[in-house]
């Protein structure tokens, strides 16, 4: 078995179930332990299902970010073959997150969740920054790189670093007050966006 075979057939299965460790931790502790104020979700267990929801959006959001730095810095070039199954998680967590706010915070009511997009800034940061990984997501296939072609898809998929910096402010606005969390993500953020800065400018300074 080839070093590709053990990463398809190994590795990627064992990634792609690793990855729904987040949603299975909260749906489990909700069912089993209920919604009561003493259990580990909290006094309030459906903001606390959001919130978490949320984190790991934007924790995996930076992690797709992060991978071309990793392969770049590092060499490991195997790597990239997590970047999109990574990349489709965050919108996944992205969609789980916006459906506990729409379905169980706000119970469907469309009156007072257009009231809280139009009033509250941070959630219309989070409505945009949903319809900024939506089209990335839905052209995540092989097929679709093939209908768009390799330099539309790949100007397409650019809409992932202000939809890095939109979560970030996202997050930050959410939290009442300065906390230290969305600083350190807002970072993380700056950091892997730069590297892809300084490559760019030094491509650009090399080509001339």
């Amino acid at each position: 078995m080839t070093r590709n075979d053990v990463i398809r057939k190994i590795v990627k299965p064992v990634v792609f179930v690793a990855c729904l460790g987040p949603l299975a931790w909260v749906a489990w502790t909700a069912y089993s332990s209920g919604f009561g104020p003493s259990g580990p979700l909290g006094a309030n267990p459906i903001e606390y299902i959001n919130r978490y929801l949320g984190d790991w959006a934007i924790r995996f959001l930076l992690a797709a970010l992060a991978i071309t730095p990793v392969r770049g810095i590092t060499g490991w070039n195997a790597i990239m073959q997590f970047r999109r199954m990574i990349g489709v998680y965050a919108f996944f967590y992205v969609c789980l997150h916006m459906s506990s706010y729409i379905g169980l915070d706000q119970f469907f009511d469309w009156a007072e969740i257009w009231k809280d997009i139009t009033k509250r800034t941070y959630i219309t940061v989070g409505i945009a920054n949903f319809f900024l990984l939506a089209p990335l997501a839905a052209t995540s296939t092989q097929g679709m790189i093939k209908r768009l072609g390799a330099k539309r898809w790949v100007k397409l998929h650019k809409l992932v670093y202000p939809a890095g910096i939109l979560a970030c402010i996202h997050f930050y606005m959410m939290r009442k007050g300065v906390q230290l969390e969305p600083i350190i993500y807002a970072a993380i953020c700056a950091v892997l966006l730069g590297y892809r800065l300084a490559k760019h400018l030094q491509k650009k300074a090399a080509a001339t």
